[in-house]
């Protein structure tokens, strides 16, 4: 009776209201509230804030982030006071309080300039259960034949009233065994534990082979339910002896060996087991960014293979395992009721008794509001060169843009693995408007408002070229895989195309020569996910010539390129070790092709497969150190058959490994063709044999380091060592050499090749010992490479750029460095020993760098702004601001703009947007046109294409863009260049509606006219109308083809999924002047459309009367010549409404 007072007392207590703005949950004085507290229980205190800053906040969702255990789902009721015990509605203080978001007061709402008190609350909850974890089991109730034992769980309760779910016991059978004496065989007799019959008289003879058919050698065989007893181990013909196994029950037997997923066979079916090669866990599925809104859903998805199948997954937010008994995720992981607080990054990790292997991490963002602002960001589109706006004098424009961030629009359903292409902050509205140049005018759509709309999801293509190393023979008609699923084939000259899907993260393709004149090369490739294509030049190896060797005798094979220098390595293979695809011992003459790539050749950089990587224990992916891969080819003598080997042993020469630390970690790879990891195969052991040769004048004692291997299929092996000095360094691309911050390459394939220097010549550089590729973003890219902290020369680097085939130019170190141009502050800059590849002999290409790769002091202040940061500030790297330190490349292509009426940028494809004087008017399908433009003169001439609406009710007459181009010098013809000029194609707008016949006009600026147009573009144009008039010398007017016409025209038309790949491809086409090929030497007598004849006027002080006498006849032709053109202009001023067009008629 005591209890129930005390408990009304207690509601009337919390009957009271603290404030007039407060306001609480209040409580009847009625027995059902009565019987409602004695129900419910308090929990204990909480007080996770202090007074200080804003004020003292008590908030539930904090409460729950500390103490998740001790606050139920629902309070009903909440207390709070402060640490002096006063009640908050006895402080006078301003307070507020929610059963949802909990307890809160606010310093700058107190009266007279007071602040709050220091809270703790308390909160009500219903009557909760829990059950208390298992108990330990008791003794079975017998040893054999058959018991039981019990374990038992106490239910903890806050009130009598209330159950827990779920049996307080458990019961589990056990002493299985049989009993001795119980056991009865039809044939032979109980074996001792009376586990199994055995028969002495009977022997069980099998064979294990691995799944390609190669007899498995050393495999341990055991009874299933006896593993760790080993009865018996196969030979070196994958047989084995099993003696004592009666034939007449049935019996599992289990096989294991390292390196191979275990295998349970039962006698009864089946003598002969099979082992699967144990692989790594390798992630084809990895999660997804997603975007939602509080209280929303979200499902990540995650999917691992390998062998054995991974059977374990887990999820990590911000690095933090999550609870799996919490969340209850397998391979996928669905998040309810989402909350700020769960944004973040998450990853997952499959792990199998092979190892681990994590995913790439998704980014989940949970807004409250939307994320997209209406305003537009600023954005400046640069504009022609002779367009100065008055007033200003600015060479840029604000047209607007939209971040293109994710943003959380209606899903049709949002549990999927992918939400398909999303939604992200794109163009709601644009306006149209007019730039002042001067002396014209120039039109510019310009965003007015951003809105959350469906994303723009670019199809994702990887193409490139395939080619030797050594002389660019292209592969021709190669077979192209993914995993083990043909995909392609090269084609003529060697080129490929892949489409990819859009969840990809990691792009393994094995290229294999069906004419076996290359190694198979698995090539790890980058690719933009934001905009479709990476262009690849793909190096290939040449196999070589096959050697006769004697199966039946021990035979070593150098591992060595380099002439007159002694071998890497060795390749040893005892007597009798060849075998066939079935099994069966090779006896006889065996070819053999090994293919060894080199790393004191630095041109065989470009030619290593994979990318150097190898998954550790925790199935993080870490970087390897090379001193050499091989490739190994063994044949009968017929050349057809493929030949396996076993219990090959490979020799280091430990005088190439001029780091000494790297002798005891070295370890012998092979490469996993599907996943491009490297997989460990052996240890290395030390050796010392007496050896001569390659010049030496006597025999010596030599130290070499031997691992052990099995050929079992054709895989790239690797000598290498793991490194764990690493570094990152910051690299920027320009458009040209005034390395501009708004000027920035996005789309750039940023290459570095760690090098190892000779001792005492740090700029003769000894060999390459890993590459590394990274494609640049918005602010640059961020390499990983090896460093040292002690020995600024202990490793160098070799740094180059391409974009789409095209070398950018490194910024130049000679005749003196300079670190505005570099971009590298003193003394930072002598430190790492800045070197472009044409520093000591001009006549060499300026297309790379080379630098020390000194890690950085993070006591000197002069070494903490880039460009070289430690492992550990990646973020650091990859946020760092355009003025801090870092490495240069700019564009080779000078004197070449262009200018969209419709903001695009070309290396983000989601920037695009649908307007009928768009450049491009389809996202998914980009047709880039050009024209190819002959000019005779002494001189290099800039060509300008204007591009106008020609037929399209909406855009006739107004302009899509310009395009202006320098001319290429014809290195093979004196006095002669050629352009490549763009032009905008004719098609379909983006309406898909009607076509428009683009109007072009082809403008050279200077002395020039035209003296010839190609004959099947003029009969072209004439049989499809309408026709432009062309009455001008200097100038060519057309409507734009419809037709893809060729090389025979002058017109190259490429389609792609991107436009920058077809842009490329187009020039690399037109430079070549063939419809199929490619070239980056201008060859101005291929393929040309309009021939322009510039001549350079000369200076000349003679009056027209000294002219008249001395010719007279040369100066009246002059004279007349130049009169005629005059009346041309006249005619075309009148004629012309556009003010750009009246500018540029005048230009001589």
């Amino acid at each position: 009776m005591w209890q129930t007072k005390s408990l009304i007392c207690q509601a009337r207590a919390l009957e009271r209201t603290w404030t007039t703005r407060t306001s609480l949950r209040s409580t009847n004085h009625s027995q059902m509230a009565v019987a409602d507290l004695i129900l419910n229980f308090w929990t204990s205190w909480f007080n996770i804030d202090h007074p200080g800053g804003n004020g003292d906040y008590e908030r539930l969702e904090a409460i729950r982030f500390y103490y998740r255990e001790r606050v139920c789902a629902r309070p009903t009721a909440m207390e709070a006071r402060t640490t002096d015990w006063v009640a908050a509605a006895d402080t006078g203080e301003v307070v507020h309080s929610s059963l949802e978001k909990g307890f809160w007061c606010i310093n700058k709402e107190q009266p007279y300039g007071r602040i709050c008190s220091n809270y703790h609350v308390r909160f009500q909850c219903p009557p909760g259960t829990k059950w208390s974890p298992w108990g330990r089991w008791g003794t079975c109730s017998a040893t054999c034949g058959g018991g039981r034992r019990i374990r038992r769980r106490t239910c903890v309760r806050s009130s009598m009233t209330v159950q827990c779910v779920g049996r307080p016991v458990e019961i589990q059978k056990c002493g299985k065994s049989p009993c001795p004496g119980t056991r009865v065989c039809t044939e032979g007799h109980p074996s001792e534990d009376c586990s199994r019959c055995v028969c002495d008289s009977h022997v069980l003879v099998g064979e294990v082979y691995s799944v390609t058919g190669v007899p498995v050698a050393g495999a341990r065989v055991a009874l299933a339910n006896r593993p760790k007893i080993i009865r018996a181990r196969t030979n070196v013909k994958g047989q084995f002896r099993l003696p004592g196994i009666c034939s007449s029950s049935s019996t599992l037997l289990s096989i294991r060996k390292e390196k191979f997923a275990p295998a349970d066979v039962s006698t009864s079916s089946n003598t002969t087991g099979l082992s699967w090669v144990r692989a790594k866990p390798y992630i084809v599925k990895h999660p997804e960014d997603k975007v939602r809104y509080e209280g929303g859903r979200v499902l990540l998805c995650c999917k691992a293979t390998g062998s054995p199948t991974p059977d374990k997954y887990y999820w990590y937010h911000n690095g933090t395992l999550l609870d799996r008994k919490l969340y209850k995720y397998e391979e996928d992981l669905v998040l309810r009721s989402l909350k700020p607080e769960q944004s973040g990054e998450y990853h997952c990790k499959a792990s199998s008794s092979a190892g681990s292997i994590k995913s790439t991490p998704a980014l989940l963002t949970v807004i409250g509001t939307p994320a997209c602002n209406s305003t537009p960001e600023t954005h400046l589109v640069r504009l022609p060169m002779d367009c100065f706006q008055p007033g200003t004098g600015s060479k840029f424009y604000n047209a607007g843009r939209c971040p293109h961030n994710k943003c959380a629009g209606s899903l049709d359903f949002d549990m999927r693995c992918r939400d398909g292409a999303g939604f992200c902050c794109g163009v709601k509205s644009m306006e149209s408007r007019t730039i002042d140049c001067g002396t014209y005018s120039l039109p510019i759509r310009a965003v007015t408002e951003c809105g959350c709309q469906k994303c723009v999801e670019p199809t994702v293509l990887v193409r490139g070229r395939v080619v030797t190393a050594d002389n660019n023979e292209p592969l021709r008609f190669g077979h192209i895989y993914i995993g083990r699923e043909r995909v392609g084939t090269t084609g003529y000259q060697g080129g490929f195309t892949l489409q990819i899907t859009p969840d990809t993260q990691r792009l393994v393709v094995n290229f294999v020569d069906p004419t076996q004149k290359f190694i198979d090369t698995p090539k790890v490739f980058i690719f933009d996910k934001r905009g479709g294509s990476i262009y690849h030049d793909v190096k290939v190896m040449r196999k070589q010539i096959p050697i006769d060797i004697n199966a039946g005798e021990t035979n070593t094979i150098d591992l060595g390129e380099i002439k007159g220098e002694d071998p890497i390595g060795q390749l040893v293979i005892p007597p009798n070790s060849f075998h066939k695809e079935n099994g069966e011992i090779y006896e006889g003459t065996v070819k053999a092709s090994v293919t060894f790539i080199d790393p004191r050749n630095i041109t065989t950089a470009a030619a290593a497969p994979g990318d150097l990587n190898f998954v550790d224990a925790e199935g993080d992916m870490l970087p390897l150190r090379t001193y050499g891969m091989f490739s190994v080819d063994f044949r009968d003598d017929t050349n057809k058959e493929v030949l396996g080997a076993g219990a090959v042993q490979v020799l280091l020469d430990t005088q190439h490994v001029k780091m000494q630390e790297h002798i005891p970690a070295m370890k012998l790879w092979s490469l996993n063709p599907d996943t491009g990891v490297w997989e460990e195969e052996s240890d290395f052991t030390y050796t010392q044999t007496t050896t001569g040769g390659h010049g030496r004048s006597k025999r010596e004692e030599r130290t070499f380091l031997i691992g052990n291997m099995e050929i079992r299929e054709r895989r790239l092996f690797n000598l290498d060592v793991p490194e764990n000095r690493r570094c990152y360094v910051k690299v920027r691309a320009y458009m040209s050499d005034k390395f501009l911050s708004t000027e920035q390459l996005e789309g750039v394939v940023i290459t570095l090749i760690n090098l190892e220097p000779k001792p005492g010549y740090s700029s003769n550089p000894r060999a390459w010992g890993r590459f590394d590729s990274v494609i640049t973003g918005p602010n640059g890219a961020c390499l990983p490479a090896f460093c040292d902290a002690q020995r600024p020369d202990a490793y160098t680097a070799y740094v180059t750029a391409m974009m789409g085939g095209e070398e950018l130019e490194a910024a130049p170190s000679s005749p003196k460095m300079n670190p505005n141009i570099i971009g590298v502050s003193q003394p930072y800059l002598d430190k790492i020993d800045y070197q472009r590849s044409d520093h000591e002999d001009p006549a060499l290409k300026k297309t790379a760098f080379r630098i020390n790769l000194a890690k950085p002091n993070s006591n000197n202040l002069d070494e903490t702004n880039g460009p070289i940061y430690p492992y550990q500030s990646l973020i650091a790297c990859e946020n760092a601001p355009v003025d801090a330190n870092h490495f240069r490349f700019f564009r080779v292509e000078k004197d070449k703009y262009e200018y969209n009426v419709v903001p695009f940028q070309e290396n983000d494809l989601t920037t695009w947007t649908g307007d009928y004087l768009s450049w491009w008017p389809n996202p998914q399908e980009f047709r880039a046109c050009f024209i190819k433009v002959r000019i005779h003169g002494q001189k290099e001439v800039m060509v300008r294409s204007k591009n106008m609406g020609g037929t399209h009710r909406e855009t006739k007459g107004k302009l899509y863009g310009i395009r202006d181009i320098r001319s290429t010098r014809d290195m093979r013809e004196a006095n002669t260049s050629a352009a490549c000029v763009e032009f905008k194609c004719s098609g379909m707008l983006f309406d898909q509606a009607e076509v428009d016949r683009s109007l072009i006009s082809i403008l050279p600026q200077g002395n020039c006219r035209r003296i010839s147009t190609n004959n099947l573009l003029q009969e072209y144009l004439t049989k499809h109308p309408p026709t432009a008039q062309n009455n001008e010398s200097h100038a060519f007017t057309m409507l734009a083809p419809v037709d893809p016409l060729g090389h025979n025209y002058g017109i190259y038309t490429v389609t792609d999924q991107n436009p920058r790949v077809a842009k490329e491809i187009a020039i690399g086409r037109c430079f070549d002047g063939t419809s199929d090929g490619f070239s980056r030497e201008m060859k101005s007598d291929s393929g040309v459309a309009l021939t322009y004849s510039c001549p350079e006027r000369k200076i000349s002080r003679e009056s027209l009367f000294q002219r008249l006498q001395t010719n007279p006849g040369q100066t009246l032709s002059q004279m007349a010549r130049a009169m005629r053109e005059m009346e041309g202009l006249q005619v075309q001023r009148s004629a012309t409404q556009h003010p750009l067009t009246k500018r540029i008629s005048t230009v001589d």
